[in-house]
């Protein structure tokens, strides 16, 4: 027996010892996956072994339980192997783990140590061939957008009798001397009318008014036989009834509407101040005159003015929402993450990273799905650290080292005896 099997056994029971006190020390870090030392036998051309030797280092890959922090930019990989993928700024790829993230001043998503988060910007669909690039939220107002339909369902009341007055609007004349003001419909000229507001090019706020009245069947006769016709006006604040009004609405004699089909009815407000002119599409679907009282069911338009950014999330599919002042929803891009052939190839890097080698094989990108994963915001992904395991680990590590160096003091016993010889 030489010294040099005790001396190998002390030096992989100290490297165990160091693997296993990484691991503890980790036990509280996000993202991080514990390690394990595997060792290999030492011959040389003879039955009797040299020793061992740490053969390598792994991780292990395996989850860690999923934690809720509350905070709208943590974010936990779950269910899958994906990894999230960050660029330093001399164009280095990194892979984490680790999804606790920051937005800096300039809007750059970022982790802790500073390292971009790279994604797919909005409107960009993720893969075929797209590269990922360091995402940005932007403090951008959000561009308003014009209203060009209008989704509305009314309850007109066949009960009503047509109006004894004919309809009539007179627009504002600021030229004139001295001005003259808007003669607005007055009640004797229509049954029912409610407001509806639109929304021009630049994001102002317009208000018209749809005015309905009866049409007298034994005057005009109705354009469906047996039925009932009504005529919608609208008129701008301004006295002006729009270029597409009046619109007629034909019911049958059961009160569904037969006539005009969906869309069929554009309504136009001139350009005006900047902005341009408003053509909209209206779709009266589901209106329906019963004998019941006048009622708005349904009115929508697909309008809005510019917001400003309040907030945002991640989603599980890892596009990332904006919310904004104009109760709008925006997306500001889509997390990329990053899978590989061999998990246990990638190199630790520190801070919570690893890089890409050889034999990890090439990442390969795309959204959040499948086996890649999904996210969960407002969570983290804790170390898979098992601390119970890893303390029990350690004991035995011990022990192994004082069984070699009771190997290197027998042997040195038997030096001794014979030197005493």
């Amino acid at each position: 027996m030489g010294f040099g099997q005790g001396v190998s056994g002390l030096n992989a029971a100290a490297s165990n010892l160091d693997v296993i006190g990484n691991n503890i020390a980790n036990a509280n870090t996000v993202g991080y996956k514990q390690s394990a030392a595997q060792f290999a036998d030492v011959y040389a051309g003879t039955k009797i072994g040299l020793g061992t030797r740490v053969n390598s280092v792994v991780q292990s890959f395996n989850q860690g339980n999923i934690e809720a922090t509350g905070r709208s930019l943590d974010v936990a990989i779950t269910s899958g192997s994906g990894f999230f993928r960050l660029t330093n700024t001399d164009g280095s790829v990194y892979y984490s783990r680790n999804g606790q993230f920051q937005r800096q001043d300039d809007g750059r998503l970022t982790n802790m140590q500073g390292l971009q988060v790279t994604g797919y910007p909005a409107g960009v669909t993720p893969g075929g061939g797209v590269q990922p690039q360091p995402l940005v939220i932007s403090n951008a107002q959000m561009t308003p957008r014009a209203t060009s339909s209008i989704t509305s369902q009314f309850q007109l009341d066949s009960r009503l009798t047509p109006p004894a007055t004919a309809f009539a609007s007179t627009p504002a004349n600021p030229a004139a001397v001295p001005p003259t003001a808007a003669v607005m419909p007055t009640s004797d000229m229509f049954n029912y009318s409610t407001a509806i507001n639109v929304y021009d090019s630049l994001g102002n706020k317009q208000q018209v008014m749809a005015y309905f009245a009866k049409v007298d069947g034994t005057v005009t006769p109705p354009t469906t036989a047996g039925g009932t016709d009504w005529k919608m006006y609208m008129v701008d604040t301004s006295g002006n009834v729009l270029a597409g009004s009046p619109a007629t609405l034909s019911f049958d004699s059961a009160g569904a509407l037969k006539s005009p089909a969906a869309g069929a009815t554009t309504i136009t407000i001139p350009a005006a101040n900047g902005a341009n002119a408003l053509n909209m599409a209206m779709n009266f679907t589901g209106t329906t005159q019963y004998g019941a009282d006048n009622d708005v069911k349904q009115l929508n338009q697909n309008g809005y003015t510019s917001g400003s950014l309040l907030g945002y999330s991640v989603n599980a599919d890892g596009s990332i929402t904006g919310n904004y002042s104009n109760e709008q929803t925006q997306s500001l891009g889509t997390i990329a993450l990053a899978a590989f052939g061999n998990v246990e190839g990638l190199k630790p890097e520190g801070d919570n990273v690893w890089s890409a080698t050889n034999a990890s094989g090439q990442a390969l990108l795309g959204a959040a799905g499948g086996s890649l994963g999904t996210l969960r915001s407002n969570a983290v992904e804790a170390s898979n650290v098992d601390l119970s395991g890893q303390l029990v680990n350690l004991i035995v590590a011990q022990r192994n080292y004082q069984a070699n160096a009771q190997t290197i003091k027998a042997q040195d016993t038997i030096m001794q005896t014979l030197v005493n010889l």
